[in-house]
């Protein structure tokens, strides 16, 4: 009997020749970048440093496109979003020591918000491995030990057979639901060393996909179809799934309305008669969840934000799916599913009868209607206003990417983000610098759309040297930048509880005449052309900068 297998292993005769004969040249670093292409990789991001040079030098004999930023942290940022935008785990080339520390931040942010970032290091020599101090050029006692709290998993290569085994396992953890970053090291003379090793070729390393146990799938579904006001909670795992779709028919079934988080933007429609869009930072909206008999929450661990900052307490039954088991329960008891969000939403469909509530609707209606209330009752004319501009200018079905700053927060709330994996922001870790960067990851992913990327003009320090890359490469983003003078937010906060603010206030550069340094054309605007400029620049090929002087403020919370 012949197995499938056994067709597998067996190599056609051209196969073993060209096995038996490998190019001559070839380093450890090419057996990672031949992986990587067996893997199907096109895209690596990174820098080089002295330790990684093999695999950098393997990069011109490879087909790899190499997109090259300037500092490590913004590297991670670009490959977190070239993750999220594609699905495909995004490869992040980087040195030992400092090279491999910069990257830290960035992880953490691709861990938060399950992107899959394939980071592969370099290591000091072999020998040097194990702790001991040989004194070697950013030797480290346990490197690894800095990346294990914030990747799923750890790889140690010592040997050049081991790189192609070791990619393929880390693939495929950065690509089992949920998705994530993965930290691969190889030390300098096995990168550097020449290898005898055949071509690495085509490798398989897909992932088993997380499916819902059928009993708890149906369980949900008699607790859905016989609820009297069931709602449901979507969170980034909806996003991160492709299910959105399977959302909306699961919604138009129960009759259900449906509230976004700040991950899950654009999961469900904006103006559909069950949206209550996202205005998670609300008591309307949290009287509403805590209403509800029954409540399912797909893709969300309800964590801080998502829970109007811990205020939330269901009062009915909570059903979550989650691909996470980490974050099963963690917060509220419930019926926890841990599965795939597409899977278990399929289940649900196949499983769950049509429900009518002609209130829905209206329930929904009254709800917004109290939220624009409490907003209009704030005097916040300007801020809803760039908001409003912002979506006039961003292509449908443009993505966005938003630094942590007052308008991305008014943004999480408030912003229409018209199509699913279209906004996205650096709220799972919450760090300093990724617009910009990420927004460079987004282009280099998908060209055929142009890429909004929004900071504040201290977040925007962070990742300024990044204009000489969107140059270099050519990327189609436009990079708008809210100069108010400091860290806003922080300073808002700081006057809050402490009646004045220390440490908020920022000198900053022209950002106009240094955009213009980098050969990148900028425009200063103002809030009332500001649709007009942004909707210039992002029409224009290639990067560009919009600088808008305004003092935005939040508006008042609601779980103090």
């Amino acid at each position: 009997m012949t197995h499938d297998h056994d067709l597998v292993l067996r190599p056609t005769e051209a196969q073993t020749a060209a096995a038996l004969n490998p190019p001559k040249g070839r380093n450890g670093g090419d057996l990672v970048v031949e992986t990587l292409t067996g893997l199907g990789a096109t895209t690596v991001f990174g820098l080089p440093g002295q330790h990684a040079l093999g695999m950098f030098d393997a990069l011109r004999r490879s087909s790899l496109r190499y997109v090259g930023l300037r500092v490590e942290n913004n590297a991670g940022f670009a490959a977190d979003a070239y993750g999220r935008i594609t699905g495909e785990a995004a490869p992040l080339l980087l040195s030992t020591g400092p090279g491999a520390l910069m990257s830290l931040a960035a992880l953490q942010e691709a861990a938060a918000a399950s992107a899959p970032v394939l980071a592969i290091g370099s290591q000091i020599p072999a020998a040097g491995l194990g702790g001991g101090r040989h004194g070697y050029l950013h030797e480290l006692r346990d490197q690894q030990a800095s990346f294990r709290d914030i990747v799923k998993s750890v790889h140690t290569v010592r040997t050049q057979s081991q790189i192609p085994s070791a990619i393929a396992a880390a693939w495929e953890s950065a690509l089992t639901a949920p998705h994530g970053p993965v930290w691969i090291e190889i030390p300098q003379d096995v990168l550097l060393a020449e290898t005898t090793l055949p071509v690495v070729t085509a490798m398989d390393a897909t992932p088993e996909e997380v499916a819902p146990r059928p009993e708890l799938t149906a369980v949900a579904a008699h607790l859905l179809a016989n609820a009297e006001r069931p709602a449901i909670i979507a969170g980034g795992g909806v996003v991160r799934s492709d299910a959105s779709g399977k959302l909306l028919a699961l919604a138009e079934r129960l009759d259900a309305p449906v509230v976004t988080t700040f991950g899950g933007k654009g999961a469900f429609p904006w103006e559909h008669p069950l949206s209550l869009q996202s205005w998670l930072e609300d008591r309307h909206t949290t009287d509403f969840l805590e209403d509800a008999d029954v409540l399912l929450v797909v893709g969300s661990g309800l964590g801080e934000l998502s829970s109007n900052y811990h205020t939330f307490a269901p009062r009915g039954r909570v059903i979550q799916i989650e691909a996470d088991a980490g974050k099963l329960e963690s917060n509220h008891p419930a019926l926890g599913i841990h599965a795939d969000a597409r899977l278990a939403l399929q289940a649900l469909l196949e499983t769950a009868p049509e429900r009518r509530d002609p209130t829905a609707p209206e329930r929904v209606r009254t709800v917004l209607a109290k939220v624009r209330d409490r907003i209009a009752a704030q005097d916040l004319d300007l801020e809803q206003q760039v908001v409003a501009a912002v979506r006039a200018a961003l292509p449908a079905r443009s993505p966005s990417f938003w630094d942590m700053t007052i308008l991305a927060y008014w943004a999480w709330s408030a912003f229409d983000a018209r199509h699913p994996n279209t906004m996205h922001s650096a709220q799972g870790a919450g760090g300093l610098g990724y617009g910009f960067p990420a927004a460079l990851g987004a282009a280099a992913a998908d060209p055929s759309h142009p890429v909004l990327a929004v900071s504040g003009d201290g977040g925007a320090m962070y990742s300024i040297a990044e204009l000489a890359t969107a140059k270099q490469y050519g990327l189609d983003v436009t990079w708008l930048i809210v100069d108010d003078g400091g860290y806003g937010i922080l300073r808002e906060y700081m006057t809050g509880a402490f009646g004045e603010a220390t440490a908020t206030e920022l000198t900053r550069p022209d950002f106009v005449a240094l955009s213009e340094s980098f050969g990148v054309p900028a425009t200063l605007t103002s809030p009332e052309t500001l649709t007009t400029d942004l909707t210039k620049a992002l029409a224009t090929p290639g990067p560009s900068v919009v600088v808008l002087p305004a003092l935005l403020r939040m508006f008042e919370p609601t779980h103090l």
